[in-house]
């Protein structure tokens, strides 16, 4: 079966042929379920060949789609790409693995920095290896920013957004706004000061109160169609994944329609999201698996993925391979001084999500 890649990414196809779906029934195998997009175009062909052991590969475009897939049990997986968002929630189901190190040679190429990252999430680094990385930020047109607000207008600060009389403004232009809760309410306490994983009730109200005040210069909260908008012109700001910007640049470069799209890491701080190889617990191949994630830890192997997702790779080694535009934008590759900058989102309680739940049906609705 083929699967083609998104017009907000490169703009090529790849078709992954059908050996990658149907294993020949005498070979080992590894059955491998990542997010679309998001592996070297040859990958699964030279891992094949470098280790006799056959790809089974299918891809996702939701993570509550692979978060439901784990937790139900039995999915049939031996790896996935798991956002550290959901980890800890694996982890206490007893979904995943734990890595057995010793099959891991190749750890010794991921960068230290972000595995200390991911410890908010996956204690010790027991359980997921950081594969690809960015962060949440700021989309924007250009010319349609600085017609609205002129030349200074402050595009790499939350104040774009957060400020009212820079949004109303904004809001002449259209404004978009994942529909990630986990996400923006803690965007927003940390624009007010207060922590971004609290845990208090009063600080989500703070937030849904400037949140309210926002509401009626945002066009939409909606995840899925941000970056087609942006690159079409439909709306001028986005907060939103760092990916999902630099594949609508991207395709609005390829339009050719004179649409130049930016992204920026906010100099406040911003959030850090990586999406990680782990070990499912009930998969039928632990040691086809373990071969597989020490394969895709080599720089020569990782380097492509970061190449054709336009999103950096934890692999410090790997730096060199990377096509120097991508390797030298610095939004895709922050410095470490901006890296220092960036928190990961934790999960809450029961109790505090179904705060942040009410939260967000009221801001969406503009009670």
């Amino acid at each position: 079966m083929c699967r083609y890649r998104s017009s907000l990414n490169l703009g090529i196809s790849t078709c992954l042929s059908a050996w990658i779906t149907t294993a020949a029934a005498d070979a080992p195998t590894v059955h491998v379920y990542n997010w679309y997009d998001y592996i070297g175009p040859t990958t699964l062909q030279d891992f094949k060949r470098d280790t006799g052991i056959e790809p089974v590969y299918d891809t996702f475009d939701s993570g509550e789609v692979l978060e439901a897939k784990l937790m139900t049990g039995h999915s049939g997986y031996d790896v996935v790409v798991a956002s550290n968002f959901i980890l800890p929630a694996l982890i206490k189901a007893g979904a995943l693995q734990k890595l057995d190190r010793s099959q891991l040679p190749n750890l010794k190429h991921i960068d230290p920095v972000l595995l200390e990252k991911l410890r908010a999430n996956d204690p010790d680094n027991q359980y997921a290896i950081p594969y690809l990385w960015g962060t949440d930020g700021i989309g924007y047109n250009v010319e349609k920013v600085r017609a609205v607000l002129g030349e200074q207008a402050p595009v790499n600060s939350w104040d774009l957004l957060f400020k009212e009389e820079n949004l109303a403004k904004l809001s002449q232009c259209g404004v978009g706004i994942l529909d990630a809760p986990a996400e923006i309410l803690p965007i927003a306490l940390h624009y007010l000061g207060l922590p971004p994983n609290s845990s208090n009730p009063d600080d989500y109200k703070k937030a849904e109160a400037l949140m309210l005040k926002l509401r009626p210069h945002i066009t939409y909260f909606n995840s899925s169609k941000i970056g087609s908008d942006l690159a079409n012109g439909d709306i001028c700001v986005a907060l939103t994944w760092s990916g999902a910007v630099f594949g609508a640049k991207q395709a609005a470069n390829e339009a050719g329609k004179g649409v130049k799209i930016e992204y920026s890491i906010p100099v406040e701080g911003a959030p850090l999201w990586s999406d990680n190889l782990v070990l499912v617990k009930d998969g039928s191949h632990p040691e086809h698996g373990l071969a597989f994630i020490n394969y895709m830890l080599r720089p020569e192997v990782i380097a492509p993925a970061t190449d054709l997702a336009l999103t950096a790779n934890a692999n410090k080694d790997a730096n060199a391979l990377v096509s120097a535009e991508v390797q030298d934008n610095p939004n895709i590759y922050p410095s470490a001084q901006v890296i220092a900058t960036l928190f990961t989102l934790q999960p809450q309680s029961h109790a505090v999500d179904r705060v942040r739940t009410r939260s967000w049906s009221n801001i969406k609705n503009g009670n």
